[in-house]
């Protein structure tokens, strides 16, 4: 069969790879370069069980606890049973993962990981070398590769997909196609602070819901606590605090602890919480201090970061540098099986742009490659199986956006929302859909979003798609964060509203 894998990162190429490998006549579509995206950027590492010490079903508890009990125990065995040979694959591709002297895989420690079970490559260039390695592996190979590609929406007829329409050069195409696999990343850039690069605007996950595809837990978008708090965008990786770093606030007083007896080590919702309300407390950023490493073990261990961190005049051996939450991660998406498969034949997703139920309310540190490798390599094996007529287990929910046609009937203000624009979109989901959110941020975001998307022209360019996308997925994001009512995980709700932490300049675009 013909499948179009729509994205090109880790789980992106692994289902590529795969599906080639099984003897597929595959199509690699990007909206950048072969591996562009997210993955290239990831300075964690690999969860995995490497030694005696450690197990299997202690990495799945770890999980579901990080997950807040809201993911899928289904899910999560699929991850760490699998998780074995798809770390044994990225080596045989070629990814130089860092060892010892005596030639052991060097393991670290993430928040809320029971023991060291994270591998890294170039220190904190994990993802890049995973990134490179299967670009590379897909060159060898006779896939087609169309870069530079945006995906417009999905070609459904009868209940099935049947192939993907791009805009390519200003020019609308159609591929026709037996199977599609979405794996577009996730939606960093529906907010005014985010980790992700420029151009992870939820592309996939917006095509799949105007086709009518099942998507849930929308509401878990996990903010990273560490991003450095000086110009662009920059993620200070969570091995740091891993290796020792403290996380202090202006009199260096270490503050974690007064949220989580884990301190820096708890799981990532309560670090970034705590950061952002002793930021607003203080009226300035926290500090994350990693002087008790050394110059040397910094350099050596953290080379990516010492360099910039350098280059943003902070020397982080011998001064605590400044840091702030930023989004990072969409625990939620497209609703899979554990077989990626999703509500409508022959369109898998895997990747950030799939909700496997592996995360939950909350992802574990480093889970999140194992998770594009071990659910990339399982979509590939299901294409050429029959689709099934039932489901392992129920999808959760779904989201049927309002049309663009229709107004907010329930506006409870007199003045209307400001002008649309990208900005105001990204500050209002920071604001009111961020780390705190209260019950009449959320019901006004959602009103202003679908009084913005009322009035939006049809779109010409590839920005205008963008923006219909973040849109839609902002409305999703705000109706599902106003029908939890319950705090979990990620998704925090607070009785009063309570300031979004700033940074210095904004966040729009990654180093």
């Amino acid at each position: 069969m013909h499948v179009i894998v729509v994205g090109a990162g880790i789980a992106g190429l692994t289902a590529a790879l795969h599906a080639r490998e099984s003897g597929h006549a595959v199509t690699v579509v990007t909206k950048g370069r072969l591996g562009d995206g997210s993955t290239r950027y990831a300075q964690g590492g690999v969860a995995g069980v490497y030694g005696a010490a450690d197990s299997a079903a202690q990495h799945a508890a770890d999980t579901l606890v990080a997950g807040a009990d809201l993911s899928d125990p289904a899910a999560v065995d699929v991850l760490v049973t699998d998780g074995a040979a798809r770390i044994a694959e990225l080596i045989a591709r070629g990814v130089a993962f860092d060892r010892d002297a005596d030639g052991a895989l060097l393991l670290g420690r993430e928040a809320a990981h029971s023991h060291a079970r994270i591998v890294h490559a170039g220190g904190d260039a994990t993802g890049a070398a995973i990134s490179q390695a299967l670009a590379d592996a897909v060159r060898r190979t006779d896939t087609a590769i169309v870069e530079d590609a945006f995906l417009l929406d999905l070609l459904v007829a009868d209940g099935a997909v049947r192939g993907i329409r791009l805009l390519i050069d200003g020019v609308q195409r159609q591929l026709d196609a037996d199977a599609v696999v979405l794996a577009t990343g996730g939606a960093g850039h529906l907010y005014a602070h985010t980790t992700n690069p420029v151009g992870i605007t939820g592309d996939g996950i917006a095509a799949a819901l105007r086709a009518g595809a099942a998507v849930s837990d929308l509401e878990f978008m996990q903010f990273h606590p560490t991003v450095l708090a000086a110009g662009p965008a920059f993620l200070v990786s969570e091995a740091v605090r891993g290796e020792g770093a403290t996380l202090i606030d202006g009199t260096g007083r270490r503050f974690v602890f007064d949220s989580h007896p884990d301190g820096e080590l708890a799981p990532r919702d309560v670090v970034s919480r705590a950061i952002a309300r002793q930021a607003v407390a203080q009226g300035s950023p926290v500090l994350l201090d990693a002087t008790m490493l050394g110059a040397e073990e910094l350099a050596q261990r953290f080379p990516t970061i010492d360099r910039v961190t350098r280059e943003r005049g902070f020397d982080w051996a011998f001064e605590p540098i400044p840091v702030t939450p930023a989004a990072h991660y969409l625990m939620g998406g497209i609703d899979t099986d554990l077989d990626g498969r999703t509500t409508i034949r022959g369109l898998f997703a895997v990747g950030e742009t799939a909700r496997t139920g592996v995360h939950g309310a909350n992802r574990l540190a480093s889970n999140s490659l194992l998770e594009g490798a071990v659910f990339g390599a399982r979509a590939a094996a299901a294409l050429a199986a029959p689709w099934p007529t039932t489901r392992s287990r129920p999808f959760r929910s779904q989201f049927t956006p309002l049309p663009t046609s229709a107004r907010s009937s329930n506006r409870d203000r007199n003045a209307e929302p400001a002008e649309f624009s990208r900005a105001a979109l990204q500050r209002l989901m920071w604001e009111q859909v961020g780390l705190l959110r209260t019950d009449a941020g959320l019901a006004d975001a959602l009103a202003t979003i679908r009084d913005w998307r009322a009035g939006v022209s049809e779109p010409r360019t590839l920005a205008e798609h963008e923006d219909l996308n973040l849109l839609l997925l902002a409305e999703a994001t705000a109706a599902a964060a106003l029908a939890r009512t319950a705090s979990v995980g990620a998704h925090f709700r607070v009785a009063e509203p309570v300031e979004a932490p700033g940074v210095e300049a904004p966040i729009l675009e990654t180093v």
